[in-house]
């Protein structure tokens, strides 16, 4: 007899597996994990780039390039076949609000991009990753191979993604983040070492990225505690980053020398605390105030005066949050713009309260009464 307990096991839908590697294809595992269960999917797969043989510098000696045979996929029937596979293993296990990012180069990342359309992905932005320190060209008959692309899109277009602006713009010294990123290739003591194919401490891996570029990745588009999945985790960047950033991961590699040094690597990382890892919110997401408010709190006097910053406008507060100047009557946007004679005007950042002689922005006061509110 079948009980019900066995018949609620067998039913019961697969656990999403948190901070761990899992060895094998990726195909595979993906297809274990529930559906709309990942909030984030990170992929660098392999280039396919079918080198005729090996790439030499002008003194003969070899470069260490990338000619290992997890990237050899054949033709590009082939190549588009087995990336059409696990991308749409990728659009299952990812939210509804979840976002893919895609890194390849001028090898494979065009056929990426028409592989993600037509799986029903929407692009939100490609983003060109510049090398500060490339390979040089060593035959001078192309230009120096100095960038990849990224390519970051949501799960279909309806898809409410997360952007951290605030947050990025903060990063970029209070300027908008732009599409091309001025980062260097991993070298140095985060670049793994310890050729297991020759054993003479070369590079582990050949494309391993750095932690920078993962670092924006990550801090663009999640927040502290979702998770983030990496179907070619190679050395475990995406997991190292993901853990210093409060994030969880699931990697993905077939290769089990790589899921070792990658798990040796991600366990000597200290996570950062709940301060640290937190992102700047963004004004759009805050909890909405009215201008109101700040009367009913006494912040601002009804009678009070308001002005621009050059103090060249100016307009009285009514008791019930509107402003009253000349022939203008409104809210605080309405007033701002009939002033200027502009079809709109954002109020908060426009009026300012005098205290002490000095205008003090009516937007900080309305941080004021969140932080008060613990909005």
């Amino acid at each position: 007899m079948v009980s019900l307990m066995n018949i609620l096991e067998e039913t019961k839908p697969p656990q999403l597996l948190l901070d761990q590697i899992l060895v094998g294809d990726c195909v595979d595992h993906m297809a274990k994990l529930p559906a709309k269960s990942v909030d984030l999917i990170f992929a660098d797969p392999p280039y396919n780039l079918q080198l005729p043989g090996g790439l030499r510098r002008p003194d003969n000696s070899l470069v260490d390039g990338v000619d290992d045979e997890w990237d050899k996929l054949g033709d590009f029937a082939s190549y588009d076949r087995v990336c059409a596979e696990w991308l749409r293993q990728c659009r299952r296990i990812l939210k509804d609000d979840g976002t893919i990012w895609v890194i390849g180069s001028y090898h494979n990342i065009f056929r990426l991009g028409a592989l993600l359309q037509d799986l029903g992905f929407w692009i939100l932005n490609d983003v060109i990753w510049r090398k500060s320190n490339p390979m040089p060209n060593f035959r001078g008959r192309r230009f120096t191979n100095a960038h990849e692309t990224l390519i970051w899109a949501s799960r279909q277009r309806e898809s409410r993604y997360t952007f951290n602006y605030a947050s990025l713009k903060a990063l970029n010294d209070d300027l908008q983040m732009r599409s091309d990123w001025l980062i260097p290739l991993c070298t140095g003591p985060e670049r793994l070492r310890g050729d297991r194919a020759n054993g003479d401490g070369g590079k582990l891996h050949p494309t391993q990225k750095p932690e920078a570029l993962l670092h924006r990745v990550l801090l663009a588009s999640t927040k502290p505690g979702d998770v983030v999945l990496d179907p070619f985790f190679g050395t475990g960047t995406t997991g190292a980053v993901a853990k210093k950033l409060g994030r969880h991961f699931i990697g993905i590699d077939r290769d089990p020398g790589y899921a070792a040094a990658a798990q040796a690597r991600i366990e000597q990382i200290v996570p950062g605390d709940a301060d640290s890892i937190s992102v700047t919110p963004n004004k759009r997401d805050a909890a909405r105030i009215p201008f109101g408010l700040l009367v009913e709190r006494g912040l601002i006097s009804a009678g009070e005066t308001l002005v621009d910053l050059p103090r060249r406008h100016a307009a009285k507060v009514r008791v019930d949050g509107s402003l009253i100047a000349d022939q203008f009557r409104g809210s605080i946007h309405q007033v701002a713009a009939g002033i200027q004679h502009l079809p709109a005007c954002n109020g908060w950042s426009f009026w300012h309260v005098l205290r002490n002689g000095k205008p003090v922005s009516i937007d900080a006061l309305r941080d004021q009464v969140r932080q008060e509110l613990e909005l």
